[in-house]
């Protein structure tokens, strides 16, 4: 019995084949002989292969009595085995055509594996009756480059745990029901998962990955994963997965030297070995890797419901020196540092998403200046639709971290961003990389006091919210986590008990509920008239003013923010349109853990042109806060 066609074999060696789940792995059969007893139908790519077999619970780990037979020249081995059923592990026995080799392999197309230390894949199907409907037909709306999207990043083995049952983490379901009330609650849009693909070193957060296809086993079955994101889509609230398609481990059960060759890496380390992660480096050059990658990607958009794949270290994947000194790398055709290759790959990566699922985001994780990453690819772009801003995140985090009084000799760390803010679609990240490692979290980064530190943060989290671009934001930053993220560990919930983190998270529900319902912080994020300075250069008071237009003037926001312990009363800020400019958000009110310094509901605007507007109001600036004004629509006067 056999499910690859010619069809298949031509696209997969052509490098164009995008479903590669649907024929390579364990897939249950029927055979179609009267009386003949149901199996699975195995397949694998071992093309240097002498001999491979199939070997696991229902043969009693036989590696000789299940062979697999190659196709043509394809490198395909593919065979029927009788018996084998849902829920039994299995590897694959490769016998190389190299130096007697031989190796027990995982399925690199396995949509399950035994639960780590294990190694096996588990023969099982992907039936699930899905109830996001309806989210699936307005998804478009929800993820479309105009809609505010803040997200909410997670690492669901470390969200939360059960301390008195020794510190287990939650199963997909338990979370489900939590992670849906609380984001929910909180008004984010998006939660973003640290890679749910399997991974055998659970330290690596995901990011070494064996299974592109299965989910991690830890929190339980795929169908438990689905539920999650259904239960998720349900509550209204979008899921992007991490992909990591630049790097892999080198555990001998996985990819790596697969069969006595070098299949899925190159065979030369300075192109095949990333030296600062000691991992595997995907070769994009070849035919039959795309068309894996490709499919894995796929993969996650088709089964799992996903709305968007943000992707690992996209510049790792694009320069050829990445992580490394002169002579440690080689050169391109042309003699540059561009990995050519990985190039075409993203780009026909990026095509085939849009293509195929026009209402989902591609999310480049990009850390350099390469040109055009959220361009599209006829353009000459790469063809994601968004890319991390980490400028921003460092920039703004070095200056949070100085002491106020030295802030304005470094003013331009804040303003350097709108140079080039409308060069991509940026996302706004503070992300998991930022709580880790002896970064301290950003609470701990920030300068002062306890109450210093409080009202900083929460300012930082305006400002996130305030500039153009979408945002983030990794779980415990939200309430103001006091321990660098441990992934070993719950975040400490008991630090809700305390007022100021309380406040902290009052704060971020009220500014995701204010993004969600003022078009002017998404609307125009990517056009050049979304944004405007008001006062950019004021850096010896440490002020910042600036407007947001969505499409209607009546939509437009006035924001202030004040990076200094010292309160700024009367001070003048530039405004389009007279009336009374109700203050609809402010940080430091006592709600939030703040002194409560504010406008007594607004300012009404004076006839007084300043900085290129035709009117403005006097406003009194909270220490180490940021305050929105809106225009009050006149009332109608009775008839």
């Amino acid at each position: 019995m056999q499910l690859l066609t010619d069809h298949d074999l031509h696209l997969f060696n052509e490098g164009r084949h995008l479903r590669l789940y649907q024929k390579l792995g364990a897939h249950l059969a029927q055979p179609t002989e009267a009386g003949a007893a149901p199996g699975c139908v195995f397949s694998v790519w071992a093309p240097n292969a002498r001999s491979v077999s199939v070997m696991g619970d229902f043969n009693g780990w036989n590696p000789d009595n299940c062979p697999l037979t190659l196709r043509g020249q394809s490198g395909l081995w593919e065979g029927f085995v009788a018996g084998a059923c849902l829920g039994q592990r299995y590897v694959y026995r490769v016998n190389s055509r190299f130096a007697d080799y031989w190796v027990d392999k995982a399925d690199p197309l396995a949509v399950y594996a035994e639960v780590a230390p294990g190694k096996a894949s588990v023969i099982w199907d992907l039936d699930y009756t899905w109830g996001d409907g309806q989210w699936m037909a307005d998804r478009k709306a929800r993820n479309a480059l105009t809609a505010p999207m803040s997200i909410y990043e997670v690492h669901l083995g470390s969200w939360m745990r059960v301390p008195e049952e020794d510190n287990r983490w939650l199963s997909y379901r338990e979370l489900a029901p939590r992670l849906c009330e609380y984001v929910r609650k909180l008004g984010f849009t998006h939660v973003e998962l640290l890679p749910v693909m399997e991974h055998p070193f659970y330290g690596s957060w995901g990011y070494q990955v064996t299974g592109f296809f299965a989910p991690t086993s830890r929190y339980g079955t795929p169908q438990d994963l689905m539920f999650l994101i259904d239960s998720l889509h349900q509550a209204g609230i979008g899921v992007l997965l991490d992909w990591v398609p630049s790097h892999f481990p080198a555990d001998g059960h996985g990819l790596g030297y697969f069969d006595g060759t070098h299949l899925y890496e190159h065979r030369d380390p300075r192109q095949g070995f990333h030296p600062e992660w000691n991992s595997l480096l995907f070769n994009y050059g070849r035919n039959e890797v795309r068309s894996f990658l490709y499919s894995s990607a796929m993969f996650w958009l088709d089964c799992y419901h996903v709305d968007g794949l943000r992707v690992d270290a996209v510049a790792s994947m694009l320069y050829l020196d990445y992580a490394r000194q002169p002579g440690e790398w080689i050169p391109n055709a042309l003699g540059g540092r561009e990995n050519l290759d990985a190039v075409h790959f993203l780009r026909t990566l990026n095509e085939e998403v849009y293509r195929a699922y026009p209402d989902v985001q591609t999310i480049a994780e990009e850390s350099t200046s390469w040109p055009m990453v959220t361009r599209p690819t006829a353009s000459g772009g790469l063809g994601f639709g968004l890319k991390w801003d980490m400028g921003w995140m460092h920039d703004t985090r070095d200056y949070l971290a100085r002491d106020p009084i030295h802030r304005k000799h470094h003013h331009a760390e804040l303003t350097f961003r709108m140079m080039y803010a409308r060069t991509e679609n940026f996302v706004l990240a503070l992300s998991h990389d930022e709580v880790v490692h002896l970064k301290r979290t950003l609470l701990g980064k920030m300068a002062g006091d306890l109450w210093q530190k409080c009202a900083s943060l929460r300012l930082l989290f305006g400002y996130l919210f305030a500039q153009p671009g979408k945002k983030l934001v990794f779980m415990g930053g939200e309430f103001g986590q006091l321990a660098e993220w441990n992934h070993d560990m719950s975040l400490d919930w008991h630090l809700l008990e305390r007022p100021e983190h309380a406040g902290i998270l009052r704060c971020m529900r009220d500014l995701n509920h204010l993004y969600r319902s003022e078009p002017a912080l998404s609307v125009r994020d990517f056009e050049d008239d979304g944004f405007a300075w008001l006062e950019p250069d004021d850096a010896d008071h440490s002020v910042l003013t600036f407007l947001r237009r969505g499409n209607d003037p009546a939509q437009t926001l006035v924001i202030g923010c004040n990076f200094t312990p010292v309160p700024r009363p009367e001070y003048r800020i530039s405004v389009p349109a007279p009336g009374f400019w109700h203050e609809v958000h402010n940080s430091d009110a006592t709600l939030y853990g703040g002194s409560g310094l504010g406008n007594l509901g607004g300012v009404a605007a004076r006839p007084e042109p300043h900085n290129g507007q035709p009117y403005s109001i006097l406003a009194l600036l909270p220490p180490l806060a940021m305050v929105v004004f809106k225009l009050r629509p006149a009332v109608p006067s009775p008839p």
